[in-house]
Formats: structure tokens, C-alpha cells, sequence
């Protein structure tokens, strides 16, 4: 298995930190081959803007038809070749980072932005009345297993169903649903480290043995069961559920898990 690790944090001696290093050394232990884009040892630029684009931006600026060209004409910055031979490379692809305002560090985000470009990770396939381009199920990047592991300063009652931060699949959803089904990838169930900074010398040991477990069932985890777009769930071209398909009372972002 060759895996892809997207490190976002700025303490190299963090938690995070320690689960990205732990990540890497159980991969290769088991013979897998992985490699790392540690985001802030890279410096990555985080914003997006003309020069990403080169003579393929367009004046005023478009950031999704003038991304989709620059990828087409190979004008796009190396740094985000990069990222995309990366991605490319990966059978799975583990985000490692921590939970900060209910998202992304800002150079993850960031990064998604500016690698998730038009013609790679979104607008490509058949866009008619019956298809809406491949994507949430299709696209460039299907077949590939997407992992988040993310840390939370709250603990785990606090992202319960009750909980004052909402559920933990809502939190997450823009995320796993948004950002890396939405190009077809397999969203595996998140790996997630409640109230992090509680995280002692004593504990880490249990800490460590359930991330390793997490690590080495890669290959037979099953993925969150969202639903396809283009296969019969979604009514041509609204994109809303056909009626009947949602066990009764399940509303919100759940309707979209099978």
C-alpha cells in the first residue's frame, strides 16, 4: 500500500506531531511505502491567487475555470504538481491535523484550495440533465482511501449527539463529504483524539496502540457509505434525495449515508 500523510500543525514535538512520526514508522514496519507532506517544515503557501496559474489566469481573476486551464496546459506552480503526483501516487491518503474553529488549520485548507483544482478534483466527467459531472462517488481520485486523523481540545461528550459542539459526523461532514468524497474518494471513518491536551506520558501509550490498530486495518476498513450522486439516489438535475429513500425521521447531512 503506498500512503500519502497531509501534516498540518506548526509544532513539530506536538501531538499531532507524534501521531504523523508514530503513522509513518507502523506503515513502514507493516512494508508499506509512505510519504509525507509536512505543510509548514514546506512553508506551503496557503492562498490562492494569479501566480498559481501563470499565463492561464485569466484578468479579473476566475480561480475555477482559469485552474482547470492551467492544469490542462501544465502551467500550474510546482509546488502544486507536486502535491497532485503525490495524490496521485496514493492508494490512501491520511490527514493529519488538529480540530481548530470546527475545521482545518488555515494551510490545510489552503492546500485543498489550491491542489483540488478544476480538471483534477472537480470538473470533470459528463455535466447534462441526467449527470452532473463525475464526483461524489466518480471523478480522478476514486479508489482511493481518505483518512482523518484529528485531535479536539473538547472532550468526547462534547462532540456527542447532545453535545454543545454537535455530533462528531456533522463537525466533520464538510469535510469527508465535501472536500474528499466529493472527488471520489473512499472516506474511511475518522481516527479522533478527544481533549488532546489532556494527553499525558501516561496515557499516550493507550493513545498509540488504538492509532496503530487504526493504521494496519487500512486495507479492510470499511468506508463511510455516503451516497453516490449519479446512481440513482438523487433526482436529475435538482440533486435533492428522491423521496422515500431516508429512514424515517433521518434529516440533515445524514440523509446522505446509506
Amino acid at each position: 500500500m503506498k500512503t500519502l500523510i497531509v501534516y498540518a500543525h506548526p509544532e513539530p514535538k506536538s501531538l499531532n506531531g507524534s501521531l504523523k512520526d508514530l503513522a509513518v514508522s507502523t506503515l513502514e514496519g507493516a512494508g508499506h511505502e509512505v510519504r509525507v507532506s509536512d505543510l509548514y517544515a514546506m512553508n506551503f503557501k496557503a492562498v490562492v491567487n494569479a501566480a498559481d496559474y501563470g499565463h492561464s489566469a485569466s484578468d479579473p481573476l476566475k480561480v475555477a475555470p482559469d485552474s482547470g486551464r492551467a492544469f490542462d496546459a501544465g502551467t500550474l506552480t510546482e509546488d502544486v504538481r507536486a502535491e497532485q503526483a503525490k495524490l496521485l501516487w496514493a492508494d490512501t491518503v491520511i490527514f493529519q491535523f488538529p480540530l481548530w474553529w470546527y475545521t482545518m488549520p488555515a494551510i490545510l485548507t489552503g492546500w485543498v484550495d489550491r491542489v483540488f483544482t478544476a480538471h483534477f478534483a472537480h470538473g470533470v466527467g459528463e455535466f447534462s440533465a441526467t449527470r452532473a459531472g463525475d464526483r461524489f462517488g466518480e471523478g480522478i481520485l476514486a479508489g482511493k482511501k481518505a483518512l482523518v486523523s484529528v485531535t479536539t481540545g473538547g472532550p468526547e461528550s462534547h462532540y456527542s449527539a447532545r453535545g454543545i459542539n454537535g455530533p462528531i459526523e456533522d463537525v466533520l461532514f464538510p469535510i469527508h463529504h465535501g472536500i474528499l468524497y466529493f472527488p471520489g474518494m473512499d472516506v474511511l471513518p475518522p481516527f479522533v483524539l478527544y481533549g488532546a491536551d489532556r494527553v499525558n506520558d501516561n496515557t499516550f501509550p493507550d493513545v498509540a496502540k488504538a492509532w496503530q490498530q487504526r493504521l494496519l486495518t487500512l486495507e479492510t476498513t470499511e468506508p463511510i457509505p455516503f451516497r453516490p450522486q449519479n446512481f440513482g439516489d438523487y433526482e436529475m438535475p435538482s440533486l435533492e434525495l428522491k423521496e422515500g429513500l431516508e429512514p424515517a425521521g433521518r434529516t440533515g447531512f445524514a440523509l446522505h449515508v446509506r
